[in-house]
């Protein structure tokens, strides 16, 4: 088959997106006679009718619909290949991040980033599921849980740089007005106790490390901490938690920690940084790191040889 017109598939990409040739056509700053020869020659290229007319709308078929995908597809990489290459500005950041960390403690201080940034764009994606950074969709993730665990990519591919992002505390919080009612650890065996489903660290282990049996669970449950923050901070039960995301509603006190010095609380290394090991970094993926490490107390740490 002959190479296709880039200039044919942007007219069709815009002409899919709108509905219309007529606005495809504006967008594309051409005459819709001119989108329309360019849908002819694609179909007759193609051998394959790719819209069906409906009046002055235009609505794709179903080989229409699947050569859209492609080009949408295609679109989007060719954008990032020129983001990241160009010279004019600074190049775009593609973050994929844990989404509690990202809800609850990066996009918060995000200003502060780009002010020391001014211009750089960035793109934050947040989801359970991890980058494997095999088509380069993103540049870095903060990543939750246990790297080297198994069904866990990034401890599986030796290219990769994985990073610690310093250790975090978990311990009981809860609303200030429940807190009036709960003096020790033992108190917690008649209260509800908020679940956090794919928390590293869950009640019974709390619990153990304040020599106390664990209840039955009895309260209600979420798959995600800024849910259960947020359920704590209305009231409805004690969740366990890092004070790490949960810094904002400590400061504005809607959260408390009812038992500050009096139990054992539990500290781990919750999150990482992992990117492609490159011998030559982004300007932006270094910039962010060394932003992010100061940020969380964890000073200058170059990225040479890492």
């Amino acid at each position: 088959m002959k190479h296709l017109p880039l200039s044919g598939l942007r007219a069709f990409e815009a002409a899919a997106r709108t509905g219309s040739f007529r606005l495809a056509a504006a967008d594309l700053h051409l005459t819709p006679s001119a989108v329309s020869h360019a849908m002819l020659g694609l179909e007759r290229t193609l051998g394959a009718q790719l819209f069906t007319r409906q009046g002055r709308a235009v609505r794709l078929t179903p080989d229409g619909e699947t050569l859209m995908q492609s080009v949408r597809r295609g679109f989007d990489e060719l954008q990032h290949g020129i983001s990241a290459i160009s010279t004019r500005g600074p190049p775009l950041l593609r973050l994929h991040s844990a989404p509690s960390f990202a809800a609850q403690w990066l996009v918060p201080r995000l200003p502060r980033f780009l002010a020391e940034c001014p211009g750089q764009d960035v793109r934050i994606a947040a989801s359970a599921t991890y980058t494997l950074f095999i088509h380069d969709e993103f540049d870095l993730e903060i990543f939750y849980g246990d790297p080297w665990g198994p069904g866990h990519a990034p401890g599986r591919h030796a290219n990769l740089a994985v990073l610690p992002l310093g250790q975090e505390t978990v311990t009981p919080l809860c609303a200030p007005a429940l807190a009036k009612k709960i003096k020790t650890p033992r108190a917690l065996l008649s209260q509800t106790l908020i679940e956090s489903d794919n928390k590293q660290v869950r009640w019974p282990a709390w619990f153990a490390a304040n020599g106390l049996p664990p209840p039955e669970p009895r309260g209600p449950r979420f798959d995600r901490s800024f849910l259960s923050l947020s359920a704590a901070a209305d009231g409805l039960g004690v969740a366990l938690e890092s004070t790490r995301l949960a810094e904002r509603e400590l400061a504005s006190g809607r959260l408390v920690r009812p038992f500050r010095g009096g139990c054992e609380d539990i500290t781990y290394t919750g999150h990482w940084l992992v990117f492609p090991r490159s011998d030559h970094y982004g300007r932006a993926l270094i910039s962010f790191a060394q932003w992010l490490f100061r940020e969380l107390g964890l000073g200058d740490r170059p990225l040479a040889g890492v």
